[in-house]
């Protein structure tokens, strides 16, 4: 992304800060793994949004009075030795070039700053409140820093900054949406060679490998999210990360992946036949969840409630699996369905957006998945068939048709091999 962008967000999240606040958001920093070795770092997701910097140990304030917004990052200082170990950490002026902040200090001096402007008029302190559960560990850096307000600055207001960040995450900007289409062929191209390598006999992590050599190759080192790729009886595991199946004549493969772009992620579902052939059963289940999805992609449109997609999906899978003779009472639906229907996507892959709970009625800019799953376990077979949807001014685009996704196209495409 351009620094613009980074800016734009900024600046639309200052409008709604009071006169007489910091707004405080923090990089993270990876956790320890075992002995001296570290998990790889990965960003805070809204740190990255905001400031277009991955570099752990940083913190971005921004201070707003009457007069307006001062901002400034605080990153982790030069050091040659610690470099020499651990990579190159970012110039100021790199730092600037990202984000378009000139202000860049050394984080080690971010605590005596806060000391000086808690003592001098700040009243209130914005952090952003994300967390997975009230028990996730290791605890974040908002909620630590929250506990040392309550200490040491009782009189000190904090208001926590997450609803305002998932509204604005909630509309893709045009360069956003064009990263995503960008990722989309990535992830196609993954999903395309496991297709062609596939065969009897062959090992999940064998297709994993595939896709994960088809996306270095075109520059994406790592996944959006862990990949779920399975065959056979492991695809009845929603989320199966295990690698160790086999495939076999008569499987199909279920594969849930998605690569990143300029940190936009899409997730993409597609399910296939070892062999490339659907047998008669297979053939029965994908067209129920084709149909489905083709019918989403048809009818939906700015103005209908965001709880409405998975209803919909639902309800019309349930009619195609009926007219199929697989299930006869709606009551009896959660038999063969057994996940929703839909995800927001973006800079996470299940996107921290704003929808009230559903209540909110779908807009332009929005993007989310269409994702339609179907488990019969008596008869073996498991799968799911999800896109990527952008809701446009008047309907839909599904930015994930750039993978062949229908029966025909699937067999040819394998045919091929």
């Amino acid at each position: 992304m351009e620094k613009t962008f980074h800016q734009e967000n900024r600046h639309t999240l200052y409008l709604s800060l009071t006169p007489g606040s910091v707004l405080l958001l923090f990089s993270g920093h990876a956790p320890r793994k075992t002995g001296d070795e570290d998990y790889p770092f990965f960003a805070d997701r809204s740190f990255v949004y905001y400031t277009g910097v991955e570099q752990a140990d940083g913190v971005f304030a921004a201070v707003k009075d009457s007069h307006g917004t001062q901002e400034m990052l605080f990153m982790l200082p030069s050091d040659p030795m610690a470099e020499r170990w651990t990579g190159k950490r970012f110039t100021p002026a790199e730092t600037e070039a990202l984000s378009g902040i000139s202000d860049i200090r050394p984080n080690f001096s971010f605590v005596p700053f806060l000391e000086r402007l808690l003592s001098d008029g700040i009243t209130t302190v914005y952090l952003d409140f994300e967390r997975k559960s009230a028990a996730e560990q290791p605890v974040r850096p908002a909620f630590r820093m929250a506990a040392w307000l309550r200490q040491y600055y009782p009189g000190i207001h904090v208001e926590n900054v997450n609803h305002l960040i998932r509204r604005q995450r909630t509309i893709k900007k045009p360069c956003e949406i064009e990263a995503m289409r960008y990722a989309e062929t990535i992830t196609r191209d993954g999903i395309l060679a496991m297709m062609r390598a596939s065969r009897d006999g062959m090992y999940e992590y064998q297709y994993k490998a595939e896709y994960d050599y088809a996306l270095a190759q075109r520059g994406v080192l790592v996944p959006g999210f862990p990949s779920i790729i399975s065959a056979g009886k492991n695809n009845f595991c929603i989320h199966y990360y295990g690698y160790r199946g086999q495939a076999h004549d008569g499987d199909m493969v279920l594969n849930d992946v998605g690569a990143c772009w300029d940190n936009e992620i899409n997730d993409v579902s597609r399910g296939w036949p070892v062999n490339g052939k659907y047998n008669e059963r297979q053939r029965l289940l994908y067209n129920c969840a084709y149909n489905t999805s083709n019918h989403m992609f048809a009818t939906l449109k700015p103005g209908v409630p965001m709880y409405r997609v998975d209803q919909e999906i639902r309800e019309y899978n349930f009619l195609q699996l009926k007219d199929a003779g697989v299930c006869d009472r709606f009551e009896d639906i959660g038999t063969y369905m057994w996940h929703g229907g839909s995800h927001h996507v973006g800079y996470d892959v299940h996107d921290l957006v704003d929808v009230e709970g559903g209540k909110r009625l779908i807009e332009p800019g929005m993007v989310f998945c269409i994702d339609v799953g179907i488990y019969h376990e008596e008869w073996g077979i498991g799968f799911r068939l999800e896109d990527n949807c952008l809701i446009t001014e008047d309907g839909c685009e599904n930015l994930s048709v750039v993978t062949p996704r229908s029966i025909e196209d699937i067999e040819d495409y394998m045919a091929k091999r």
